[in-house]
């Protein structure tokens, strides 16, 4: 049967953002969280290398500020930036409070603190190598202890529900129609205040760290509600995903860099001399740009990255899971270079909001990666994104409880009528278009573009949507064929985005407009049906 669930809040995501943000609610109002898998499954429990803040006598808030302005290439909004840059302490020591366990240095009581690429000081705090998991874990732990906050499991949102509001002439966010995995049915949950935490979009690309659930629901949910979307050109790809045939996703975190490895070619020499005098500290965009130059120079699957010149019991003690991950797969890191290829990473453009996390449309809010904040303009710095996860998560949870008090319950929406469609018996239809669009978005809109490749990709996105909604329109939902309509409404977002772009900036680089221009502006995408437009409801009966 379908059901009807209320709340005062609806969270989608159970990410770092989403369970932030319950946590800040959970004394006050009542909190539906939806996951739309187990509640591990996602980007923050994988997320190795650590959380950038501003903790050490010898930083400064200025040099964080500048080193984020630097990496994102002329298009972070400063004021998200310092924003986020001067939050940095206190988030950290609300994670800590929760009860987070980060990594001391030896004997001591100070954190260890690590450098990634584009920092000018150590100022990563981490838990060894795995601190999304140690944030993620204790999150959770803290969640179910909470009574107001009810946990859903195995649920995603197929489309946001939204109401005239008579009152501001707007349209108003009311819930949304939601498939529980484990029954097939579509149900509604309702509230005064829906939240996308959904992740990022990665998926949309055939070779990528992120595990099958970032497929961009939540900006593909919000593009469809009627709001704009900003900068989804600018794909972060990371350096050095593991290459092996035996395993993909894996991440090997940037803080290894940072920790002294090189980059190396197949006959052992290093290269990024040849590309930036920051060597392997140079921001992810030009290292990525680099490896997959290389690659295509000397026709290579691969190339590695070495730190088996330190200390081994330094590798171990440092880079525990890595160094147990890759010894399952026959590669002893303390002795041996790991093979790595560029994967795409993570979505810095998304959903449009204040610092509030406010959208354009009323009562939604979107806060983590699936938002578009202006923090990481072009190119995000490493470490900064479980960083805007909470700082952006505490922000929205501030501005939601001083607003609920004056948010009218909303009208009972209409049950999901599934009534004209039928069960599919082709679902290698969602498998084989599935497949066909990362590969064309690996091949036409990867780390190197050209018009020619990106008018191409436009043309097979456009086909390929008429057959999504020719399917979609006539069979039940299901979790894949959701999540296939919503990256393949991002993959045209950033198709867009790309060839509106006429220049070469951060992780947008085209073969055919190579400079970057003196002028730089975002790229902001808006629907025909724009949610912050005026609505005049009709009175007649």
């Amino acid at each position: 049967m379908n059901q009807t669930y209320s709340h005062d809040v609806l969270v989608i995501g159970s990410g770092a953002a989403g369970l932030t943000l319950a946590l800040s609610l959970a004394r006050h109002s009542k909190v539906a969280v939806l996951s739309k898998n187990a509640l591990k499954d996602g980007s923050t429990w994988f997320a190795q290398g650590g959380i950038a803040a501003v903790l050490d006598d010898q930083d400064s808030i200025e040099a964080h500020v500048e080193d984020t302005l630097v990496a994102g290439a002329g298009l972070c909004h400063e004021d998200a930036v310092r924003f986020t840059v001067e939050n940095s302490k206190s988030a950290i020591e609300w994670l800590i409070e929760q009860g987070v366990s980060f990594t001391k240095e030896n004997g001591k009581e100070d954190y260890h603190l690590t450098k990634e690429g584009g920092h000018s000081h150590r100022r990563i705090i981490h838990s060894a190598d795995a601190t999304g998991r140690a944030v993620h874990s204790t999150l959770i732990d803290q969640v179910k202890q909470e009574a107001n906050i009810h946990l859903f499991e195995d649920h995603i949102a197929v489309n946001l529900i939204t109401q005239a509001d008579t009152d501001s002439r707007k349209l108003r966010c009311t819930g949304a129609y939601v498939l529980n995995n484990h029954t097939g049915q579509v149900h509604v949950f309702q509230a005064k205040v829906v939240v996308l935490a959904t992740g990022g979009a990665s998926k949309v690309y055939l070779y990528t760290t992120n595990l099958d659930g970032a497929s961009g629901d939540g900006i593909a949910m919000a593009w469809r509600a009627g709001c704009r979307i900003a900068n989804m050109e600018f794909n972060q790809f990371h350096p050095t995903c593991l290459y092996h045939a035996s395993t993909k996703n894996f991440l090997i975190t940037e803080a290894l860099r940072g920790e002294g490895a090189v980059l190396k070619l197949p006959n052992g020499e290093r290269f990024m001399h040849r590309f930036d005098e920051r060597l392997e500290l140079a921001p992810r965009d030009i290292v990525a740009r680099a490896i997959d130059h290389e690659m295509k120079r000397l026709g290579c699957d691969c190339l590695y990255l070495d730190i088996s010149h330190k200390p081994a019991e330094f590798i171990k003690e440092h880079f525990p899971t890595i160094y147990a991950r890759c010894l399952e797969l026959g590669i002893d890191i303390t002795k041996e270079p790991i093979p790595v290829v560029p994967a795409a990473h993570f979505t810095c453009g998304g959903i449009v909001v204040d610092n509030n996390g406010q959208t354009d449309l009323q009562n939604l809010y979107a806060i983590g990666e699936t938002s578009f904040t202006g923090l990481h303009g072009a190119n995000r710095l490493a470490s900064n994104s479980l960083l805007e996860c909470v700082v952006y998560a505490k922000s929205a949870g501030q501005h939601i409880l001083a607003s609920l008090p004056a948010i009218n319950t909303p009208e009972q929406s209409k049950p999901w009528d599934a009534t004209r469609v039928t069960d599919s018996d082709e679902d290698v239809v969602i498998s084989h278009n599935w497949d066909e669009l990362r590969r064309f978005m690996w091949d036409y809109v990867g780390i190197v573009r050209t018009h020619k490749r990106l008018q191409r990709a436009s043309h097979r996105i456009k086909l390929l949507k008429k057959e999504i909604a020719e399917y979609y329109s006539n069979y039940r939902v299901s979790s894949d064929l959701i999540e296939l309509r919503n990256l393949a409404t991002v993959a045209e977002l950033i198709i867009r985005s790309a060839l509106d772009r006429k220049e070469s900036r951060g992780l947008h680089y085209s073969l055919d407009f190579p400079e970057k221009s003196n002028i730089a502006r975002d790229t902001i995408l808006v629907p025909m049906n724009y949610a912050a437009q005026d609505v005049v409801v009709s009175k007649e009966s």
